[in-house]
């Protein structure tokens, strides 16, 4: 069994749902903090064994003696802050998205630091960028110009400020990691979560209208839970906040790689031809020369993947389509 001990905030959405599962299965121990007991999403990609093996707590991010306690008496000596109200979630109640976005990751920075540990590794956002349009066509670097357009983009750019205080004025490092469009078992809410349901319809023998197109980078879920891993164990120094990055492709192409997992599927899946508010490509080279080299797995293979799990959860009842 590991030495490492991780607490993960957020653990039972999408990408928390598959940091769980790397943890569990390499042993690893890892205790949840989260507010959400439903746990609905984790027999998607983990046994009962699995999750009977992590530790839960249920408690609010939001609140200091909360966070300070969790990390106190699990005795943690890594923590994934993933924690997050999504894009329309914070649209919807601003004041929410601030308190449980904003104050919820400075509580955590601030458990963290009091108590000792190392470095924080948390999930930012590609939402921090502006539009296509306002830089040059090229993948985009990490340190361009930030632009936020909506609430949980700022709350996120506000998340990258607190982070480098803390290191500037405190020397508490962390890692910020920007996904952009996670897709997978989990992935069910959220701006971007439309082709992960459209797998989920065709796995279902139904219909889907994914809700946008253009071009955009598509992360596995699974792959982009190794990189919160791997740079929660990786020997840095400093604030970093970093694109994961990965293959960019077109909603035509997901479309494609799901018809050809599905053959039923075709021409059941349509979109819209309206390309995302955010740039085509980012470039991740300084994440990979800060944490090392990443692992990526194919569309083709993420999404036959992603389209059993939904077999086998559909069959078992453990999720159903949505209206």
């Amino acid at each position: 069994m590991s030495s490492d001990h991780f607490l993960v905030t957020g653990a039972t959405g999408c990408i928390g749902s598959w940091v769980l599962r790397n943890l569990v299965r390499e042993g690893t121990p890892v205790t949840v903090l989260d507010l959400d007991t439903r746990h609905h999403r984790l027999p998607l990609v983990l046994t009962g064994d699995e999750i009977a093996c992590i530790q839960f707590i249920q408690g609010d991010v939001s609140d200091y003696p909360t966070v300070e306690k969790a990390l106190k008496t699990s005795g943690v000596t890594h923590v994934i802050h993933l924690a997050a109200l999504q894009l329309p979630f914070c649209k919807a109640d601003p004041v929410a998205g601030a308190r449980i976005n904003v104050v919820g990751t400075v509580n955590i920075f601030e458990a963290a630091k009091r108590l000792g540990l190392k470095k924080v590794v948390y999930a930012s956002s590609t939402a921090v960028y502006g539009t296509s349009e306002e830089y040059p066509r090229e993948p985009l670097p990490n340190d361009a110009p930030l632009k936020p357009r909506s609430h949980y983009g700022f709350y996120k750019q506000a998340n990258e400020g607190n982070a480098w205080v803390y290191f500037q004025d405190e020397g508490f490092s962390s890692i910020g990691l920007r996904p952009y469009v996670v897709y997978g078992a989990g992935r069910d809410q959220g701006m971007t979560s439309t082709p992960t349901r459209a797998i989920l319809a065709a796995a279902a023998s139904q219909p889907y209208h994914i809700t946008y197109g253009g071009r955009y980078c598509f992360q596995y879920g699974d792959d982009t839970a190794r990189a919160f891993i791997q740079s929660a164990r990786a020997d840095f120094t400093g604030a970093g906040v970093f694109n994961i990055g990965g293959e960019s492709v077109s909603t035509t192409q997901v479309i494609a790689a799901i018809e050809q997992a599905e053959p039923s599927a075709r021409g059941r899946i349509t979109f819209d031809d309206i390309p995302l508010p955010f740039p085509e490509e980012v470039d991740n080279r300084t994440l990979v020369a800060a944490i090392g080299p990443l692992t990526f797995t194919p569309l083709a293979d993420g999404v036959a993947e992603t389209l059993d799990i939904f077999r086998r959860a559909l069959k078992a009842g453990w999720i159903k389509l949505e209206g």
